[in-house]
C-alpha cells in the first residue's frame, strides 16, 4: 500500500520522539570551618536545572542545589549551620528513540520524579570533613516534529443541523416501572 493513495494524508506535527529516565547517587564532601563532633541536621534547598538534547540519543541536565549541614563543634558546645552550593551534570541516555523525527528542532521536557535528597551526613574518619549522600531522580522527553498518516473516509461524514436533529429523550410507564424508589438507602440515627 502506497502512502500516496488518495485515501490517506500525511500530517505533520509534534510528537514524543524519545524518552529517558535516570537516578543518581552521588557524595559530596564538605569541609566546615571547625572539626564537627556531631551532624545535627542536613537539608538540600534551591534546586535549580535546564535540560538540552545534546546527541541523537542522550539528553544533558545541568543543575545546582544547597546543602545545609547544621552541625555542633568545640565538644558539643557550640553549634553552626554551613551551606554548600554544588552543581551536577546527569547525561541521561534515551531508552526509547524515534527515528523518524523530520527535523532536528527538538524541545526538551525535564521532570523531576526525585528532588535531590540527603540520604545520610556522616563526619569522615579523618574528622575535618563531612560526606553527604545525595539522591535524584529525572525524566526527560524529547519534542520533535514528525509525519503520521491518516486514512480518510471516502464518504466523509456529515454532521445533521440543530434543525434536523431529533432527540428522544421520553421515558415510557414500563422503563418508569422498572425505576426502584429506594435505590437510595439513608442511615438516619437521628
Amino acid at each position: 500500500m502506497s502512502f500516496l493513495d488518495k485515501d490517506y494524508r500525511e500530517i505533520i506535527t509534534k510528537a514524543v520522539c524519545g524518552k529517558g529516565k535516570k537516578f543518581t547517587q552521588t557524595t559530596h564532601s564538605v569541609t566546615p570551618s571547625h572539626r564537627p563532633s556531631s551532624i545535627l541536621g542536613c537539608w538540600v534547598i534551591n534546586h535549580l536545572y535546564n535540560a538540552k538534547k545534546k546527541s541523537k540519543d542522550t539528553v544533558e541536565v545541568n543543575g545546582s542545589y544547597d546543602i545545609n549541614i547544621w552541625y555542633s563543634y568545640n565538644d558539643n558546645t557550640k553549634t553552626e549551620v554551613i551551606t554548600e552550593r554544588v552543581t551536577y551534570c546527569d547525561v541521561i541516555p534515551l531508552a526509547i528513540r524515534d527515528e523518524h523525527c523530520i527535523n532536528d528542532d527538538y524541545d526538551v521536557i525535564c521532570k523531576v520524579t526525585q528532588q535531590p535528597n540527603c540520604l545520610e551526613c556522616s563526619i569522615s574518619k579523618k574528622g575535618h570533613k563531612i560526606n553527604v549522600d545525595i539522591e535524584r531522580e529525572f525524566l526527560v522527553q524529547v519534542i520533535g516534529e514528525t509525519k503520521i498518516y491518516v486514512k480518510v473516509d471516502p464518504k466523509g461524514h456529515k454532521y445533521a443541523d440543530d434543525e434536523d436533529e431529533v432527540w428522544d429523550f421520553a421515558v415510557t410507564d414500563e422503563e418508569l416501572s422498572e425505576v426502584n424508589p429506594d435505590f437510595l438507602k439513608t442511615d438516619n440515627k437521628d
